[in-house]
C-alpha cells in the first residue's frame, strides 16, 4: 500500500476536528443545524488555514442522512462516497487550470439538473480568483440565483482580487492563521498516533516554522520524520533538516552588529553558508528574533507573545536589555526591506553581506535612524576613554571644498573693506559667486536679491521667506559667503539680510538675476 502524506491521512472529518476557525466552524454548524444554507459562501484566508477541508466537510454534512449535532455522521453512503471523491453532488474545481468562460458555462448547464442522490449539488471552487473577467461574468446570474438545491462554496487566497459584484452575492468568511499552541497540539496528537516520540520543543519550532498554516507545519513534520526514521525527533534535528538557525547564533550576530565588529558579523555568516543553510530563510528567522527582542523590551508581561522556551527566557530578557528599541526598530526595518529584494537576486549572499556591513558601519549612511547608532557609537568610545576625531580625510567633500576654497576668518578681515561701486559690482556678477557657493549656502543665496544699502558700505541681500532670511543670517553662512567674495573681488564686504517690504518688487525684476536658476547647478546632498 503506498504511503499517505500526513495532511492527507489526517484531514479533518467533523467540524469539531477543525483547529483554530471557531467562529467559521460554529456559524456553519449553526446553519447546518437550524436548515438555514445560503446559496453561496466565501471562503478567504492564508494557504493551509482549513478552507477546503471545511468546504468538505459542510458539502458532507448538508448531504448526511443523519447528521449529528451539524457533524458529518462519516458512516452514511453519502459521507463515504463524498469522502472517497466518488459522490456526483460534490464538485471540486481547480480555478486556476480552468479558468475561462467555457468551464463556467458547462457549470451553469449542470446547474439545471438536480442531484441523483441527497438533498444538494455542491460546487467547490477553488483559487476562484484566477477567473478571468468573463469567467466571472458567466457565473454571475447563476450565483445570485442558483436552484434551491445548489450550494456553491468558493475559496481563494486573494480575497481582494474578486469582483464586487462577486463579493456582494456571497456569506464570507474569513479563515485566521492558525496559533502556534494549536499547531503544536495537533501535531502532538498525531506523532502519537502514528507511534513517533518527539521533543515538545521540535513541535513547538515546527509549529512556528509553517506561519499559522497546518497543512505546512503537517508537511514539515513528515519531513523530519522521514529523515530520523524511528527515533526520536529533536530540536537539533528539526533545526538541521529545515535549515534553520539557532537563537545562539542570532545573539552573536547581534552583539558584532551593534558593536560595529563587521569581521565577526561576516563569520556568522559563512558560518551560515557552510552548514547548509538558506540565507533568504536566515535573514526572516533574524527579523523575528528581532522582533521578540523588541516586543520583550517594549511591552508588559513579553512572555505572553513570546515563542521562547521557559528555560530560555530569563538570558532572552537579559539580551533585549542590552538593546535600545530605536536600534531594534532600524535593524528589523532594514531586514525586512533586505527579505524583499533577496527574493529575485542573483547573488543574495552579496547582498546579505553588504546589507550587515551597512548595519556595523553606520557612517556610512546618512538617514536618522542610522544617526542614532552613529551617535550610540561614538558615546560607547568616548565611556571606553576612545578619543574620537574627524580626519581630514573623512570629512564630507563639501566642508573640504570650503576649506580650500574660502580664505580664513583672518585673512578676511585683514583686506580693504568694499564700497560703492565695488558693492555693486558684486551684485552684478551675483550668479558666479552663487555657483561657486556649496550646499546649503548656495540655496540660500539662490532666493536672495543682492544690491547695495542706502549708505553704500553693506551688501544687501532682499529676501521673501523669514526662512531663508533666518537661515542666512547665521554666523557660518555670512563668513562662507564672504570668504567667496573676497576670493573673487579681494575686498571684505559687509553683508545684512533683510526681509522684502510689500511693494518692493521681486527678484524677477532684475534682468541678471531671473534666469539664475537656469544658470546654477544644485547639488543636493543625500
Amino acid at each position: 500500500m503506498s504511503y499517505t502524506a500526513l495532511y492527507r491521512k489526517f484531514r479533518p472529518d467533523t467540524f469539531d476536528e477543525v483547529k483554530g476557525q471557531v467562529p467559521v466552524v460554529t456559524t456553519l454548524r449553526n446553519q447546518v443545524k437550524a436548515s438555514r444554507m445560503s446559496h453561496a459562501y466565501l471562503f478567504c484566508g492564508t494557504h493551509g488555514t482549513g478552507k477546503t477541508s471545511v468546504a468538505k466537510i459542510l458539502a458532507k454534512a448538508v448531504n448526511c442522512e443523519s447528521p449529528a449535532d451539524g457533524n458529518p455522521c462519516g458512516e452514511c453512503a453519502m459521507c463515504q462516497s463524498i469522502a472517497a471523491g466518488t459522490s456526483m453532488n460534490v464538485i471540486e474545481i481547480d480555478a486556476a487550470s480552468n479558468n475561462g468562460v467555457d468551464n463556467i458555462r458547462e457549470i451553469v448547464e449542470e446547474v439545471r439538473y438536480s442531484p441523483t442522490e441527497g438533498r444538494y449539488k455542491v460546487y467547490i471552487i477553488d483559487e476562484v480568483h484566477m477567473l478571468s473577467p468573463g469567467a466571472f461574468n458567466a457565473l454571475l446570474k447563476t450565483l445570485e440565483e442558483p436552484p434551491a438545491y445548489v450550494i456553491f462554496i468558493l475559496a481563494t487566497t486573494e480575497a481582494h482580487k474578486l469582483p464586487v459584484t462577486i463579493l456582494s452575492r456571497c456569506q464570507r468568511y474569513d479563515f485566521s492563521r492558525i496559533t502556534v499552541e494549536e499547531i503544536t497540539e495537533r501535531l502532538a496528537d498525531l506523532i502519537q498516533r502514528e507511534g513517533v516520540t518527539a521533543e515538545e520543543k521540535a513541535l513547538r519550532y515546527i509549529a512556528r516554522a509553517s506561519d499559522g498554516a497546518m497543512r505546512d507545519a503537517l508537511s514539515l513534520l513528515d519531513r523530519c520524520i522521514a529523515f530520523y526514521p524511528g527515533e526520536t525527533l529533536t530540536y537539533d534535528n528539526v533545526l538541521e533538516i529545515l535549515g534553520t538557525v539557532d537563537t545562539e547564533v542570532f545573539g552573536r550576530l547581534l552583539r558584532f552588529v551593534r558593536t560595529g565588529d563587521a569581521g565577526g558579523a561576516m563569520r556568522v555568516l559563512d558560518e551560515t553558508v557552510m552548514r547548509g543553510r538558506d540565507l533568504a530563510q536566515f535573514i526572516v528567522d533574524f527579523t523575528w528574533y528581532l522582533r521578540n527582542l523588541l516586543l520583550a523590551k517594549s511591552v508588559e508581561a513579553p512572555e505572553e507573545f513570546l515563542d521562547i522556551a521557559t528555560e530560555q527566557m530569563g538570558e532572552f530578557l537579559a539580551e533585549a536589555e542590552e538593546n535600545e528599541p530605536e536600534t531594534l526598530v532600524r535593524y528589523i526595518n532594514v531586514c525586512s526591506d533586505l527579505t524583499n529584494r533577496i527574493r529575485y537576486a542573483g547573488a543574495k549572499r552579496v547582498m546579505i553581506e553588504v546589507t550587515f556591513i551597512r548595519l556595523c558601519r553606520p557612517e556610512t549612511e546618512t538617514d536618522y535612524s542610522a544617526l542614532l547608532d552613529r551617535v550610540r557609537h561614538l558615546e560607547e568610545q568616548l565611556a571606553n576613554g576612545v578619543v574620537v576625531q574627524q580626519s581630514a580625510k573623512e570629512a564630507p567633500p563639501a566642508a573640504q571644498e570650503r576649506k580650500e576654497s574660502e580664505p580664513k576668518q583672518e585673512e578676511t578681515a585683514a583686506l580693504p573693506q568694499a564700497l560703492g561701486e565695488e558693492i555693486r559690482a558684486v551684485a552684478e556678477k551675483w550668479s558666479s559667486i552663487v555657483s561657486a557657493a556649496s550646499n546649503p549656502l548656495k540655496i540660500y543665496l539662490q532666493t536672495a536679491r543682492p544690491s547695495v544699502d542706502e549708505s553704500g558700505t553693506k551688501l544687501l541681500l532682499v529676501y521673501r521667506d523669514e526662512f531663508d532670511k533666518s537661515a542666512m543670517e547665521q554666523t557660518a553662512h555670512l563668513e562662507s559667503l564672504q570668504g567667496l567674495i573676497a576670493k573673487q573681488t579681494g575686498k571684505r564686504v559687509e553683508i545684512m539680510p533683510e526681509l522684502a517690504a510689500k511693494g518692493r518688487g521681486n527678484i524677477a525684476a532684475y534682468p541678471d538675476l531671473s534666469k539664475l536658476k537656469e544658470k546654477v547647478e544644485i547639488e543636493y546632498v543625500d
